[in-house]
């Protein structure tokens, strides 16, 4: 059994094609995308131009619930270790019901913004006192609920942090929620994995970060994990802040990116997460190690982090996608707009996004995104052709900002004009998640939201 839907425009992997009749199965998989085709009779007829939906590869979901609460000066010069600091104090009163009402209405909000799956880069492990629960896994179960209430794709990243600094410092009161032993962390993974499988969910691993995660550590993790799953993704934070860079050259006399490559088997199954500050031999030597760089550009931007070299990044061909990180904003088109104009900024040159093959800087970089938050994910979600899972969105060609363009010109004027989602439709394994731009549970995940976040901010 198989459905279709036919639509005039649409975004495929080498670009807009024209009259194009999209086919998947019962298992929400594309069996055929077919360009210059005929309408079938009885087919569904699409009333917007097609795009893929958007992987969004990084994402701490309770964070959504501390967006916009740090934006008042608490140290003299404020800085991610200061907002770091405020973060720990919101994380440390969460429960397992108020994470999943969290991510509940983060990931309806991602589906009406256009990502179908998201990389749940998951360090709440414990109770607030660093207890485990009763259910050692409990808290990324939450998650996992919420992302099959909602519909949206999932890769599980339960993270492994140990340390609070290079050299093995120990871990702050802060972080008590977060520690696992590398044993532990084996132990969780083996326990979410027939439900991640229930569910097809991918389940990866996170060492969070260098300065979290000692050497033999990251080395005895990784190889647990070629053991449960050799092709399973990992992802890291890296050189976010030049603080780091500073602290592991004062540790190691490398910087960051250059001693995870010449101390771990880094390749494409490996996300660098912002990864901002590398000279020139660790972009070319990441570039070419096939690892995704996962650029978060409003997280990145709210904590001054720094801008990523874009171009010295494409020079050498490295894949790239994007993350909504911190959650300051949950839109995949704004994300677009926020890369091109940090470049724009930087180099005092506009259309930074395009390329050699495609001068619409909007579809440049949507197509880009949609290939590298793929391999990111580790899941068939690369956009509209055949064996690629069926997801995609649909603009919705009556919004103003919309009106009487050409389909190229409609996506620039989503990620650059519209102001405001532009989106009318969202599918996610050929099934329906979002219509006229809502999500079916858009009132009641909303409304679940706020009463958490009303709890956990009463006293």
């Amino acid at each position: 059994m198989t459905r279709t839907l036919f639509a005039a425009h649409a975004l495929l992997p080498d670009g807009w094609a024209r009259d194009v009749l999209l086919e998947w199965d019962a298992d929400g998989r594309f069996v055929r995308v077919q360009a210059d085709a005929q309408c079938p009779h009885g087919s569904a007829i699409a009333s917007g131009p097609l795009l893929p939906g958007m992987p969004n590869l990084h994402s701490h979901a309770f964070q959504r619930a501390f967006a916009g609460l740090t934006e008042y000066r608490a140290e003299q010069q404020d800085s991610f270790w200061s907002w770091r600091s405020l973060m720990y104090r919101f994380a440390a009163r969460l429960g397992p019901q108020h994470l999943e009402a969290i991510a509940t209405w983060l990931y309806a909000e991602m589906l009406e913004a256009g990502y179908t799956s998201v990389c749940e880069f998951q360090y709440l492990h414990h109770q607030p006192d660093g207890r485990p629960y009763a259910d050692d896994a409990e808290l990324s179960r939450a998650l996992l609920r919420a992302a099959a209430r909602t519909g949206i794709g999932m890769t599980l990243l339960p993270v492994l942090y140990q340390t609070s600094g290079f050299g093995g410092l120990p871990p702050n009161e802060g972080q008590r929620r977060f520690i696992r032993s590398t044993d532990s962390m084996l132990h969780l993974l083996e326990a979410l994995a027939p439900g991640c499988a229930a569910q097809g969910a991918r389940l990866g691993l996170a060492p969070h970060s260098l300065r979290a995660v000692p050497p033999e550590a990251l080395a005895d993790a990784l190889a647990g994990l070629a053991a449960l799953d050799a092709r399973a993704p990992i992802h890291i934070h890296i050189a976010e802040q030049t603080r780091e860079v500073d602290d592991c050259l004062a540790w190691s006399g490398q910087r960051p990116v250059a001693w995870l490559l010449d101390h771990a088997p880094v390749d494409a199954r490996w996300c660098l997460v912002h990864a901002t500050h590398m000279d020139a031999d660790e972009y070319r030597r990441a570039a070419a190690s096939g690892a995704v760089a996962g650029l978060c550009p409003s997280t990145e931007a709210n904590l001054g982090d720094g801008l990523f070299d874009f171009p010295a990044w494409r020079s050498h061909g490295g894949a790239w996608g994007l993350g909504s990180d911190s959650h300051v904003c949950v839109d995949a088109a704004e994300e677009l707009l926020l890369l091109e104009y940090g470049q724009r900024l930087a180099l005092r040159q506009r259309n930074v996004g395009a390329d050699a093959k495609e001068a619409d800087v909007a579809t440049a970089l949507t197509l880009a995104a949609v290939h590298g938050g793929a391999r990111a994910s580790g899941r068939p979600v690369a956009g509209l052709a055949a064996g690629q899972q069926a997801d995609f969105v649909m603009l919705d060609a009556a919004h103003l900002a919309l009106q009487g363009l050409q389909p190229a010109q409609m996506l620039s004027s989503h990620v650059f004009a519209s102001h405001g989602s532009a989106i009318d439709g969202v599918w996610v394994a050929g099934r329906p998640r979002v219509a006229a731009g809502r999500h079916v549970l858009h009132d009641s995940a909303a409304a679940g939201f706020v009463a958490a976040r009303t709890e956990l901010l009463k006293d």
